[in-house]
């Protein structure tokens, strides 16, 4: 278990002092002017070391992202985006960042903007993180009247953030979509390559990260990536920020090391599952894009990007739904398929056509009104979407109908058979009746 001495969100239930001098009480901003003076090769090489894996939920290496940007300038600005447009269902690690430890996240916009020669950080909030813009804004503030930010500020490099609000789309958290917004534009995402550390926000260099991702940084230089990678295993490394809703005891948002079993982090953070772990059904780990598992599959689990993998699922952001025997789960798994149709640019057919398709099927499934040859079907259509499409959302829609299909195919036979029998039924008794 994670001990408090090397937590890195000191304040994360917003227990303590929020303003800057509770968190620097706590440690933070303390030596980034000596980290900025280590130059930039030294910090991506030790964010390279430290294996942070990008906790947005795509995984990608953090440090070698940043090394992407060019090095030499070509008259173009640098920018440095982050992606607060935390839309996920079942995500709401960024929420607590932002709210009760902001601190953290600015210092880290600095230190990440120096490593890949950006003066100016946009902070893209999602729509309905209202209370959320607030607090940050306001640790923006007490920062720029402390000399931290601006130009000739404390640290010995010019630096300015702007807070953006979005209007609550779930495609804008897609990293291109999201630029497309910034700019002012409808948000749908651009093809690739170009990719945005060559031409990003308003066609410059721009690197897009999370908001834990920028907000852990500050803490890995000061304490060393070998600190960073001595948690969890291989390739899977470091502190993380999880999140537990659904049918357990306490739900909770928490930072523990990675490494740890499913059951480990239920049963330390989260008083075990409501009604006893018997009563288990099913799993979503890292938010509603990844595949749903079943329960007894997911107890010794290891939840980490390759432990996911290894149940045919995905580590995500790290925000587990947890179902137990009480859930219909073809019927959460159509509310989700109606999710990503609602969300849905429309941008590529596949997606614009095969996320409506998937719905309608699935709440037919539901009732039971569907044949049994059409689960094949509808496996077939996903298959269809994922991968054709120019963003991760057709994938993200497809993955739990996936999901669903390949762990829990007995539960939409025997739907559609007791529909089948009931209707035989009502034919049998109409037919007598007559």
């Amino acid at each position: 278990m994670l001990q408090d001495k090397d937590r890195i969100f000191t304040n994360i239930y917003g227990l303590k002092d929020k303003s800057l001098k509770g968190a620097m009480s706590r440690g933070h901003w303390d030596g980034t002017k000596q980290i900025i003076e280590k130059g930039r090769d030294w910090i991506i090489n030790e964010m390279k070391a430290s294996g942070l894996r990008g906790r947005g939920g795509a995984g990608f290496p953090t440090g070698l992202k940043w090394s992407f940007m060019p090095k030499e300038s070509d008259g173009r600005p640098h920018y440095l985006v982050v992606n607060a447009d935390e839309s996920e269902p079942g995500t709401c690690k960024d929420r607590e960042i932002m709210r009760h430890d902001p601190f953290t996240l600015l210092e880290g916009c600095v230190i990440a903007g120096f490593a890949m020669g950006a003066h100016t950080a946009y902070i893209y909030l999602r729509g309905e993180y209202m209370r959320e813009r607030e607090a940050l804004q306001t640790a923006v503030d007490e920062c720029y009247e402390a000399g931290l930010l601006g130009k000739n500020n404390k640290n010995g490099w010019d630096f300015d953030i702007y807070l953006h609000h979005g209007a609550g789309a779930y495609i804008c958290g897609e990293e291109t979509a999201l630029l497309e917004s910034l700019e002012g534009k409808k948000g749908q995402p651009r093809l690739k390559p170009p990719f945005p550390a060559n031409m990003g926000l308003y066609g410059c260099p721009t690197t897009v990260n999370n908001v834990e991702s920028i907000a852990v940084a500050p803490t890995i230089l000061r304490r060393g990536a070998s600190w960073f990678s001595s948690f969890g295993r291989p390739n899977n490394v470091g502190t993380k920020l999880f999140m537990v809703s659904g049918h357990v005891n306490k739900p909770c948002t928490f930072e523990e090391a990675m490494g740890l079993s499913f059951r480990e982090i239920i049963e330390r953070h989260c008083g075990g599952i409501r009604g006893g772990w018997d009563n288990l059904l099913a799993v979503i780990p890292g938010g509603a894009s990844c595949p749903v598992v079943r329960g007894e599959e997911m107890t010794d689990a290891i939840m980490d990007f390759d432990g996911m993998r290894d149940v045919k699922s995905s580590f995500g952001t790290g925000g587990m739904i947890v179902m137990d025997k009480s859930t219909d789960i073809i019927k959460a798994i159509w509310r989700i398929a109606a999710f990503f149709k609602h969300e849905s640019c429309g941008q590529c057919t596949p997606c614009r056509e095969g996320t409506g398709w998937m719905m309608r099927v699935l709440e037919r499934m539901v009732r039971g009104n569907a044949q049994k040859r059409e689960i094949d079907m509808l496996f077939q259509v996903t298959k269809q979407i994922e991968g054709h499409t120019i963003c991760a959302l057709g994938d993200a829609a497809a993955w739990p109908v996936q999901g669903l299909i390949r762990n829990f195919r007995p539960e939409i036979e025997a739907r559609i058979d007791q529909y089948t029998k009931n209707a035989t039924s009502v034919g049998a008794v109409m037919e007598a009746a007559e």
